[in-house]
């Protein structure tokens, strides 16, 4: 059992920690990631330098708790070998003229992986299931092979633990030839630690957009969730984004290198009703207006819910926020998480799909809907806008905080067959297609060497431990 002073003494200690990350935050006003200084750091939090080395010796050491500690509080509110080579002959091979159908060894890093239900992770599952289809060999990096704890209060949501050397191992291990890191979270880290040590060329995406939900929730401005993000992708060979929206929206803060990469959908599984098929809400008034997707703050489900609209809200999906809009709006109907044909009934069986979110970078349920023939109402933010004008598909809001009541009504006019023929435009294996020819390869030449020599070294250490 701690002793009463233990405790304290570790209350103490987590008071600091907290102390000189709040401080990393403020510098982030004013400077950017490459600027900061551990005696500022230090200044700022109110403790010595030598305290803030103690808690975080090294800068990449401080920026993976940062980053650990804007997505806890926000959702909750042996060195390596290192390789010398000539960086532009390297970039020069690299983004030479290459066969985009060739078999590859694709590496995938992610903190998001199922059981997760998102957007982010139906993406990244179908896409694997695309390149496995192509011919390629992919390895996939995910929490589910890692210990792990839930964010407080946001169970669904894991974050890997001691995963750096792992990490390194399945590298070694598998030897890829193109390397993906999806996310921004400990295991991303680790990959993106590996790469940059060992001089490998790698590809990143920005699947969320993690600075507006940070802002959202702390008293962190913008321009910090921003810093870390320009920072994580800038070694980046080609970061891939989903929408032409979203690739402007990051140019104008500062991001380079950015490719499209847009997104499929399964036009099998997600159909229009038909003549036999059941009406999942009979009994509910009509119309119906549906959401799908996770219930929290940053999906702005409450400026559907609190729509004076006629017939039924209906509200699809778990998230922390479920139980308190439940209690606050009676009259909606709360179905929960659902999925598969349960999932793709309640989009045919819908007279029109609410979409409010103002932070996603595209909208993965937009296009669901659409293939089920349900046509959506959406503010003009990231993803519908670059979906909905001029599709036929759906009805924009006329700001991002006003008209959503008059775009859901409008929507019940339009044809639901045009919304399913927009939808069959869209195919995962387009979309699989598309991220092969983003990914920066590693040189053929350059792979068979640097791997071999890493195995050489590998072999030398093993001996020198047995000898010893």
């Amino acid at each position: 059992m701690k002793t009463p002073s233990a405790n304290l003494r570790e209350r103490q200690r987590e008071e600091t920690r907290q102390q000189i990350l709040r401080a990393v935050g403020h510098q982030l006003e004013t400077r950017s990631l490459e600027d900061l200084s551990f005696a500022e750091i230090a200044e700022d939090a109110g403790v010595g330098e030598r305290t803030v080395y103690r808690h975080f010796p090294t800068k990449e050491a401080l920026l993976g708790a940062f980053w650990a500690w804007m997505q806890t509080e926000a959702f909750g509110r042996n060195e390596p070998p290192k390789i010398q080579r000539s960086d532009r002959r390297l970039r020069e091979a690299i983004t030479a003229p290459r066969d985009s159908l060739r078999p590859m060894r694709i590496l995938l890093a992610t903190d998001a992986w199922e059981p997760q239900v998102n957007g982010v992770v139906r993406t990244l599952t179908r896409v694997v299931s695309e390149l496995q289809a192509m011919g390629h060999v992919v390895e996939v990096i995910h929490p589910g092979q890692f210990k792990t704890f839930p964010l407080p209060t946001y169970a669904e949501i894991k974050v890997a633990i001691g995963v750096y050397e792992p990490v390194q191992e399945r590298f070694k291990a598998f030897e890829p030839e193109a390397i993906h890191i999806a996310t921004e979270g400990p295991i991303g880290l680790a990959a993106r630690r590996i790469c940059v040590e060992w001089k490998l060329p790698f590809t990143t995406s920005y699947h969320t957009r993690f600075p507006e939900y940070v802002s959202a929730r702390l008293p962190l401005p913008l321009a910090a969730g921003y810093a870390y993000m320009k920072w994580f992708h800038k070694p980046s060979g080609r970061l891939l984004v989903a929408t032409p929206t979203m690739r402007e929206e990051l140019t104008r803060h500062g991001f380079r290198n950015i490719s499209a990469w847009s997104r499929g959908v399964d036009t099998d599984q997600f159909h229009p009703r038909r003549e036999d098929e059941p009406d999942i809400f009979e009994g509910l008034a009509r119309p119906i207006f549906l959401n799908v997707g996770r219930v929290a703050v940053e999906k702005n489900i409450e400026a559907f819910v609190a729509l004076d609209l006629p017939g039924t809200k209906v509200v699809v999906g778990p998230g922390p926020q479920l139980d308190e809009l439940k209690a606050k709006y009676p009259n909606v109907v709360f179905k929960g998480p659902k999925s598969g044909a349960d999932l793709a009934a309640h989009y045919a069986c819908a007279d029109v799909f609410v979409f409010p979110s103002l932070t996603d970078t595209f909208g993965l349920v937009i296009l669901e809907a659409m293939a089920a023939g349900t046509p959506v109402a959406a503010y003009p933010a990231p993803g519908p806008i670059d979906l909905i004008p001029g599709s036929g598909a759906g009805v924009l809001a006329l700001t991002a905080t006003e008209g959503l009541r008059e775009a859901c009504l409008q929507c019940l006019d339009l044809d639901r067959g045009r919304v399913r023929a927009f939808a069959e435009t869209f195919s995962w294996r387009a979309c699989a297609e598309d991220f092969v020819r983003n990914l920066q390869p590693y040189p053929e030449a350059e792979k068979t060497r640097f791997w071999r020599r890493l195995r050489r070294l590998a072999r030398v250490r093993r001996k020198g431990t047995e000898v010893a």
